[in-house]
C-alpha cells in the first residue's frame, strides 16, 4: 500500500508571458491547471489507475507569481474514501536567481480512480509509516479544517 510520502509531487513551471495576465503575473486559470495537473500525478501514484478530477474544496490566492518567476507546486495524497483521493496542493513562487520561496496558492481537490469506461474505481488504503507521513497528513487535515471555517 502506498504512503503519502510516495504520493509526493513537487513539479517548477517557469511562468513565461503567455502564462500572464494583464499585471505580469500568472494566470489564476494558469496556476489551477498545473495544480490540477500535478494533483492528478499524486492521485495516480496512490490509485495505480486514472484518476479524474471530483472536487475543488478551497482555494486560495495569497500572492502573485510574477513573470519570469518558478511556479513551485507542491502535491500529496492525504486521505482516502472508497473510490476517492483527497489532494492537499500548494504553490510557490520561487525567484530563479536567489532561490527565495514564497506560498502563493493553497487547495485542496479530491480525485476519484475511474476505469476505461469513466466508472469510480476502488483506491487502496493511505499508509501513514514516518514522521514524514504524518506531518504531511496532520497538516493537510488541519488546513482542510481551517479552510472550512
Amino acid at each position: 500500500m502506498p504512503s503519502v510520502t510516495d504520493t509526493f509531487i513537487e513539479n517548477r513551471v517557469r511562468v513565461q508571458p503567455d502564462d500572464t495576465n494583464n499585471y505580469a503575473s500568472a494566470h489564476g486559470g494558469n496556476v489551477v491547471k498545473w495544480m490540477d495537473e500535478v494533483g492528478a500525478m499524486s492521485a495516480m501514484r496512490l490509485a495505480g489507475e486514472t484518476c479524474v478530477t471530483a472536487r475543488i474544496n478551497s482555494l486560495d490566492f495569497e500572492q502573485p507569481i510574477p513573470r519570469g518567476d518558478i511556479c513551485v507546486i507542491e502535491s500529496y495524497a492525504y486521505a482516502t474514501g472508497t473510490s476517492s483521493i483527497r489532494v492537499r496542493l500548494r504553490a510557490f513562487r520561487e525567484d530563479p536567481r536567489t532561490g527565495d520561496v514564497e506560498q502563493t496558492t493553497s487547495s485542496y481537490f479530491v480525485f476519484v480512480a475511474v476505469d476505461e469506461e469513466m466508472k469510480p474505481k476502488p483506491v487502496p488504503d493511505l499508509v501513514v509509516e514516518t514522521e514524514r507521513d504524518r506531518r504531511l497528513e496532520q497538516s493537510a487535515l488541519a488546513g482542510e479544517r481551517e479552510s472550512s471555517d
